[in-house]
């Protein structure tokens, strides 16, 4: 490849890393409805189970999942973080999120297919849990900025026995 083709790749990576590391930072924050805010109108958030990373009911209709959320019920579930009702989030946990191994895998047209390594740690109580896996990202460019059209959460864990339950937004 030559630089000139190099460039444009680059910069599709930096500018998904940036927003990756701000979506991190508004979730750290618990800025929750402008974590909201990056998602389209047709979005979808999940989360496999630790037993079957790769499960998708939308792909087998008889597997479970942890998440598995469209818009209207990403907006329920970020009503009840915030509210006293969310009783493992109340007062809110404190989180910290590291996004690492960034990778754009597919650019076509204004979609971009991008995964990325995290850890996050969720201290609450005097103990810290700590999540670990990896994040798959399908972002649509809305008006010039990156939406998230899909988002998916594979923890790596082979079970949360030890860790705490996934009451925050992974």
């Amino acid at each position: 490849m030559t630089e000139q083709q190099l460039k444009p790749n680059v910069m599709t990576r930096l500018e998904v890393e940036d927003f990756l590391y701000h979506e991190a930072g508004l979730l750290d924050e618990w800025k929750l409805d402008d974590w909201l805010e990056l998602f389209t109108a047709d979005a979808r958030y999940l989360v496999p189970t630790t037993d079957l990373p790769e499960g998708d009911p939308m792909i087998h209709g008889d597997q479970l999942v942890f998440i598995d959320d469209d818009i209207s019920r990403l907006r329920g579930r970020i009503t009840r973080l915030k509210s006293r009702h969310a009783h493992r989030e109340y007062p809110w946990s404190r989180t910290r999120r590291l996004i690492t191994n960034v990778r754009v895998t597919d650019v076509s047209g204004d979609e971009i297919s991008a995964t990325a390594s995290f850890t996050v740690y969720r201290m609450r109580g005097g103990e810290t849990a700590t999540y670990i896996g990896r994040y798959d990202y399908l972002l649509r460019r809305v008006d010039g900025e990156l939406r998230i059209v899909f988002r998916k959460a594979v923890l790596d864990q082979e079970s949360l026995k030890d860790t705490a339950a996934v009451s925050i937004i992974l």
